[in-house]
């Protein structure tokens, strides 16, 4: 059973930074692809970026290519999202979210274990 805690969150105008951490205890941390999804209110899940177990296959939505960088450190077991130029559209609550498959799926469903979530409110 792994537990994950996401940090982070909060608020920022248009255009700014934010980066959201995931910490990760109960298992073994470097078994899992990790991913980060988001959730807008009366939205589906989305995939925002995947990692593979030891950190290669980083994998983006196309919305958020070249701004976002997904991370994770093996050694301290967490994970974590750099968010660039972020716009009020992404305002969410954002997830992450650790995967036993072959590889990083942009699916939620695929994922085992989810996060609490973590809000980010982008102001315009």
């Amino acid at each position: 059973q792994v537990q994950l805690v996401e940090s982070g969150g909060g608020l920022v105008q248009a255009g700014g930074s934010l980066r959201l951490s995931c910490a990760a205890s109960g298992g073994t941390f470097s078994g899992y692809n990790m991913g980060w999804f988001r959730q807008a209110p009366g939205k589906e899940r989305e995939f925002v970026a995947t990692i593979s177990r030891f950190g290669g296959l980083p994998s983006y939505a196309d919305s958020v290519k070249g701004r976002f960088t997904i991370s994770r450190d093996n050694v301290k077991n967490t994970a974590a999202l750099q968010m660039n130029s972020l716009k009020p559209e992404e305002t969410a609550v954002y997830y992450c979210a650790a995967d036993s498959g072959a590889y990083g799926s942009r699916s939620y469903i695929d994922y085992d274990y989810w996060g609490q979530g973590t809000q980010v409110t982008v102001s315009s």
